[in-house]
């Protein structure tokens, strides 16, 4: 295999409690060719293989699991915010304050070219919803002041939050929050399914299950061979495999952990002011949504290890503190459950994605959309991996990949 298989989740999750379009697919039964194989069928391969079939490229898109759309995306909690999880004024630590500048911009024009497409496709379940960030204990309220202040000089618009004004507005009991704009909730499932349809309606083609096990690069082109030995000759290859890394290509800085969540009961009527994505400048931090139907959806609750056992015994120990933590910061809403589940999530030491060629692999790419922003950046791959394949530069591509910073 050319990436790491993982049992990626465990658990339902509430997009699995909902009925979606089925995406048309088959087996693989002989050798084939196209422009670009896309390896992996979640929102990322989706993502990407719909920008490049928009483009007149003849796409396939492979998967190992039996359908598409079955991985760590229906795990997914989908805030598709572009707030990066390391704040803005940490990340000009790590990175420069011109590259942390550019980062976060760019995470903010992803978000509105999610929104877009999505609208395009008339693609169901998704709001535009605000954001609070509250101050924990990793930015407390003087360090929420130096975050606003960082992010006015990028021209993010977002306004500081008193104690006083966010008791008022939102009947938080917090000592401080950043409240920003114009992020989108969405159902991961439905919009991947979406995209994937989008791009067969384009022209690629979708073969499932297909297991990857090796590639071989030539001067102009690139093969995957299969387990059945098939073999698929493209011109460029994209490994979307996700939080199943891939064994090519350089993962120093990303790790993969194990989070959790969990789905209460329909209350439209117990939501809190504005139904504003909700999350903790904290560690480990909690992060809450709505959905269209009223529920409350709540995620956190990190571990620093990837194994599947240890990961899925904790479930109901943190299905529990999950609920707890929801119970304090919402008193006035029901904790009751419907849905918990848990998976695997991949973070790096920036928050900032890799995205672009393997080194010594030519003709291959990889997205590796590691952080809380996954689906923000799966946009960003989309748009730098569209544009590598065209001839087309991105102004951004150096951020993301494959390099010390």
């Amino acid at each position: 295999m050319v990436s790491t298989a993982r049992d990626l989740r465990t658990g339902r999750s509430v997009w699995e409690g909902r009925s979606t379009a089925k995406v048309r697919h088959a087996g693989l039964r002989g050798d084939l060719t196209a422009d670009v194989l896309v390896i992996g069928a979640g929102i990322t391969g989706a993502m990407i293989a719909d920008a490049l079939a928009q483009d007149g490229l003849a796409v396939i898109v492979v998967d190992r699991r039996d359908d598409p759309v079955k991985g760590s995306t229906v795990a997914s909690t989908a805030l598709v915010q572009y707030e990066i999880d390391t704040p803005l004024s940490m990340l000009t630590r790590k990175i420069g304050k011109a590259d942390a500048m550019r980062a976060w911009r760019r995470s903010r024009l992803a978000v509105e070219s999610v929104a877009a497409r999505l609208a395009e496709l008339k693609v169901p379940d998704v709001t535009r919803r605000d954001g609070l960030y509250l101050a924990g204990n990793t930015l407390d309220a003087q360090g929420l002041e130096r975050e606003h202040a960082a992010r006015r000089e990028a021209g993010l618009p977002d306004r500081l939050l008193s104690r006083n004004q966010l008791k008022e507005r939102f009947g938080l009991a917090r000592s401080a929050a950043l409240l920003g704009y114009g992020n989108l909730a969405i159902d991961p499932r439905k919009a991947a399914h979406a995209m994937l349809a989008a791009a067969i309606g384009n022209g690629a083609r979708v073969h499932a299950p297909v297991a990857i096990t090796d590639i071989d690069c030539h001067a102009r082109s690139a093969t995957a061979i299969t387990d059945r030995g098939h073999a698929i000759t493209c011109r460029y290859l994209v490994m979307a495999t996700g939080y199943e890394f891939p064994k090519f290509v350089p993962m120093r800085g990303h790790t993969i952990i194990s989070t959790y969540a969990i789905a209460t009961v329909k209350q439209p009527k117990r939501l809190w002011p504005e139904q504003c994505m909700i999350w903790e400048a904290s560690e480990p931090y909690l992060y809450l949504r709505t959905t269209p139907e009223g529920r409350i959806v709540c995620g956190g609750e990190d571990e620093d290890f990837s194994d599947e056992e240890k990961r899925d015994a904790l479930l109901p120990r943190k299905t529990r503190t999950l609920q707890r933590k929801l119970r304090k910061l919402l008193p006035g809403v029901s904790a009751e459950i419907d849905f918990a589940w848990c998976g695997s999530f991949g973070q790096s030491g920036t928050g900032l994605p890799r995205i672009g060629a393997i080194p010594g692999m030519p003709h291959c790419f990889a997205a590796l959309g590691y952080g809380g922003n996954g689906i923000t950046y799966s946009r960003i791959a989309a748009d730098i991996i569209a544009g590598a394949v065209n001839g087309r530069a991105d102004c951004d591509a150096d951020l993301y990949g494959f390099r010390e910073r």
